[in-house]
């Protein structure tokens, strides 16, 4: 009993102090090139059983707006990595940021884990398999109890450690914990966000599609929009729309595949 009661006062201790869990992503936007493998380290900052998932440049951006009100964020509706967790009330939130707007979409998918016997050294740390289904995509995932969270990357939650390691069976999509930092630092630029679902998900990404540098809405305030190339010379609008909407259409592999959009 004495025993119980100090892992438990142990326990209590690591939930109330900020972490930083720094993890490698390497995921393949294009099904059909297997070779074109996008890497990302990526940030779960966590405290008091709350977390914020995102990449390391998304928190340099929202450092900066939260100094300067100057965040800047990349193009695009799909393929963002922000998720905002808090694990006490079990509530997932994916936020977007489109046209310097925050949406947040509840993730209402719940993980099924089936937890298996198997286990291996990751690192230093001594870790057991885990599976389960999200997003279209079967996971397999590797969690540690010697670090007595219920987190881990992205999405994923509700295991008795840290998930480590985490890919689909496609091994198309993976994250892998690379640096374990005590007293990060955890902080929240995207608190006004407007309340979304999938259906209104995929109205941004389509607007974003159809008019990728938000040329109507400029224009409709009077504003004249003009591109250039490297060389000072006027471009063609439309032409500069065709290559983004090409761009998009290349990017055909998002990680919720039950969600991905058909822009034709």
């Amino acid at each position: 009993m004495k025993f119980i009661i100090f892992f438990l006062g142990i326990s209590t201790f690591c939930f109330s102090q900020k972490f930083s869990f720094i993890y490698e992503a390497k995921y393949k936007l294009n099904s059909e090139k297997a070779d074109d493998v996008y890497s990302d380290n990526m940030i779960l900052d966590l405290k008091n059983n709350t977390s914020i998932f995102r990449e390391a440049q998304d928190k340099k951006s929202d450092s900066i707006k939260l100094n300067n009100g100057n965040g800047r964020y990349k193009m695009g509706v799909e393929n963002q990595f922000y998720i905002k967790k808090n694990l006490t009330q079990n509530k997932i939130e994916k936020v977007i940021t489109y046209l310097g707007t925050d949406y947040f979409l509840p993730i209402e998918e719940i993980l099924d884990w089936k937890i298996t016997s198997e286990q291996k050294i990751i690192g230093k740390y001594k870790s057991q398999k885990a599976e389960t289904n999200y997003g279209g995509r079967n996971w397999i995932a590797w969690f540690t109890t010697e670090l007595p969270f219920g987190d881990g990357p992205y999405i994923f939650n509700g295991l008795p450690g840290l998930i480590i390691s985490i890919q689909d069976s496609n091994n198309e999509y993976s994250f892998n914990l690379i640096e374990v930092k005590k007293g990060g630092n955890i902080f929240d630029a995207r608190k006004k966000a407007i309340k979304i679902d999938w259906k209104k998900y995929e109205i941004l990404a389509k607007s974003f599609f159809n008019d990728p540098y938000d040329v109507n809405s400029k224009v409709a305030m009077g504003k004249t929009v003009t591109f250039t190339d490297p060389k000072g010379n006027t471009m063609d609008i439309s032409i500069k729309n065709k290559e983004m909407q090409n761009n998009i259409l290349q990017k055909n592999n998002p990680i919720e595949l039950n969600h991905k959009i058909n822009y034709k």
